[in-house]
């Protein structure tokens, strides 16, 4: 995908997964380490396949990285670490959790840890400034837009994410999204910008859902996304409950 950044799709689609995880390999030019992001899951076949792309270039595995907990990213993660005797970091794991604003750096590669909750409540993104890049896992994807999971995820702390990449893109920081699932984000401030928008109209589709007479999450979801293939109907309900408890909490009468 770029000098530093290479993608090894896992061989699971599926409707929420889309095309399969992304599974990232990153390393400096010339570095003989790598930072592999979100292994992905128990699958022995994806991780001999990651295994070897690592070791084409000439590193080893010296860190993981997880973007969230979600079994499609991170159920590897202590067979990854059998294989490669790499530490695995992430936010919320216990032990050497991953910080707010961190600068990691391996083999002479730096990314930034960046706070992306909403999704889930463990999620993070990491900027690797040297290509004005940020990895998202499934804070934004590359195709269509992402579950609040509720009620692990939370959508008040969606937007503020949101927001967050927002004023990376703004000042510059960030250019180009490598997301968890679908192809890469040429234009992150496009993109960033249309989830944004795109979660304004859902909540005011909800709400006139709710006045119309919706009473449960379903009958919404059976309304707002009737459009929608029924396959993805489940995590919808979720983002649907995510949004019902944002305008219950935002707007109560007066």
């Amino acid at each position: 995908m770029s000098e530093r950044a290479e993608c090894v799709l896992c061989p699971n689609p599926s409707p929420m997964t889309l095309d399969g995880t992304n599974t990232w390999v990153l390393g400096e030019p010339g570095g003989d380490e790598a930072v592999v992001v979100d292994p992905g899951p128990l699958d022995e076949g994806h991780l001999a396949a990651v295994l070897a792309r690592v070791q084409a270039t000439g590193r080893r595995v010296a860190l993981t990285l997880l973007t969230h907990g979600h079994d499609d990213h991170a159920e590897s993660a202590d067979r990854w670490h059998e294989l490669t005797g790499a530490p695995v970091r992430a936010f919320g794991r216990g032990h050497d959790d991953v910080r707010p604003g961190e600068h990691i750096e391996v083999g002479g590669l730096e990314l930034v840890a960046v706070a992306t909750p909403g999704h889930t409540s463990d999620s993070y993104s990491f900027v690797l400034p040297a290509e004005t890049t940020l990895l998202t896992g499934d804070t934004v994807l590359g195709r269509g837009t992402t579950v609040v999971a509720w009620p692990d995820g939370v959508l008040e702390q969606y937007l503020e994410s949101l927001a967050r990449i927002e004023r990376l893109t703004g000042a510059g920081d960030v250019t180009r999204l490598l997301p968890g699932h679908g192809p890469v984000v040429a234009d992150a401030a496009a993109t960033v910008a249309f989830y944004l928008r795109h979660r304004v109209e859902r909540l005011d589709q909800v709400r006139a859902a709710v006045e119309s007479g919706a009473a449960t999450a379903r009958e919404v979801v059976e309304t707002v996304y009737a459009d929608v293939a029924r396959s993805v109907w489940p995590a919808a309900e979720l983002s649907v409950r995510a949004q019902l408890d944002y305008l219950r909490e935002h707007e109560q009468p007066t």
